[in-house]
This record gives C-alpha cells, structure tokens and sequence, in this order.
C-alpha cells in the first residue's frame, strides 16, 4: 500500500517545506487528447459502417433522418463508456499495476475483432427498411456501442477525463454517422468493411502504444 501511495503521490514545495500530496486525476492521467480523438475515431467505425447501410437502405436522405441516426448512434456510442468508467472506478485501485496490460487487452481484443470482420465477413444481403424505425435505431445503436462499454472500463484504469472522454466520443460517431447515412446513399456498402478496418487498427494501435509507455518509458 505504501508504494501505490508514492507512486501516485507528486511532490510540492511550501511554506513548511517539501510535502507528499495524492496526485491529482489530471495528473495521473495518460491518455492526451489526441489519443482521446484516435479512440472516439476508431470505436465510431461501427456505427459508421450500420449508417452506411442504412442510408443504403432509404429511398430518399434526408437530414432529419440522417441527424436522427446520428443522434441515436452518437448518443449510445457516449453513454455506453460512461457506464464502463462507472464500473471500471469500483475496481481500479485494486489493479493499476496492471492497468496497461488490460488496456493492451481489451483494446487489441477490440480492434482485432473489428478487423477480422473487415478482412473475412462474406457479403450479407441487406435486409432493408425503407425508413427509419425508431426501434430498430435502437438496437443498431447498442450493438455499435457495447465495444465503447468496454472501453469505457479502461479509461477508468488510465484515469482518463470521462466527460472529456464521452463528449469527444459521441460527437465524432454523431458527425460520421450523420456523413455515413449521405455517403451510403450515395456510394452504397463499398466502404463498409475498410470502415471496420481502420477503427480495429486505430485501436489495436492505440493499445500497443499505451502498453510501451507503461512499460518502458
């Protein structure tokens, strides 16, 4: 216990001398906001590759149609790590040692998995609806989120700002599913599974550069 406490303490230089106090959060912080962005890019994939299929799917884009696509995946895509950090903060302190390893984990089990669907899932015919169903929204928007979950779990561990974190992330799935739904319309499913593709490298990246810094740096 005592070397966690000097490892997450920083040192201060007052009226009375030098004095060990608690890190703060900002502190102990080691993802950047750069990083924040690479993470809220690479989870927003899935969803941006459902908005694709669905504005494949509709017979006429609108904007209201693709800004409620865009609000329903943006929204789940932001709560969903908020959920994560929630549980993630009951168990953190009990593991920081670890916390890289798990990071490295999760991230590359993530980002692995979306590329593996990228590279080998077989073209599936669409089933379409022709407009938008509120219902299936909903279960599009938390399918493409549960990774986010489990993210969410790791910025717990890495001490990540949450509302930084979840703002960055829901906004950049808003504004790339809102894009998806005009370009699936457009272009139709072709940029689907190289969508997939880039978000599991980004995120297996992301992984093995957190896992580096920890370890050797």
């Amino acid at each position: 216990m005592e070397n966690w406490k000097k490892r997450r303490s920083t040192k201060k230089i007052g009226k009375q001398g030098e004095r060990d106090f608690p890190a703060s959060e900002e502190e102990r912080n080691t993802v950047t906001y750069g990083e924040l962005f690479l993470v809220a890019v690479g989870l927003s994939m899935d969803a941006f590759a459902a908005a694709l299929c669905k504005g494949l799917c509709l017979r006429k884009v609108t904007f209201k149609q693709a800004r409620t696509v865009g609000l329903f995946f943006g929204g789940f895509q932001g709560l969903m790590p908020l959920i994560g950090w929630l549980l993630g903060r009951q168990f953190a302190g009990y593991i920081e040692t670890y916390d890289h390893w798990i990071a490295l984990l999760l991230l590359g089990f993530i980002g692995g998995k979306m590329l593996y669907d990228g590279i080998k899932k077989q073209e599936e015919a669409i089933a379409c609806q022709r407009f938008i169903s509120l219902k299936e929204l909903t279960l599009l928007a938390v399918a493409t989120s549960i990774d986010a979950l489990v993210v969410g779990v790791t910025f717990a561990f890495l001490h990540t700002p949450i509302v930084p974190a979840i703002s960055m992330i829901g906004i950049t799935t808003l504004v790339l599913s809102i894009a998806g739904v005009y370009i699936g319309k457009a272009f139709g499913g072709k940029y689907q599974k190289k969508a997939e593709m880039v978000g599991g490298l980004v995120l297996v990246g992301l992984g093995i550069k957190i896992f580096v810094e920890h370890m050797f740096f």
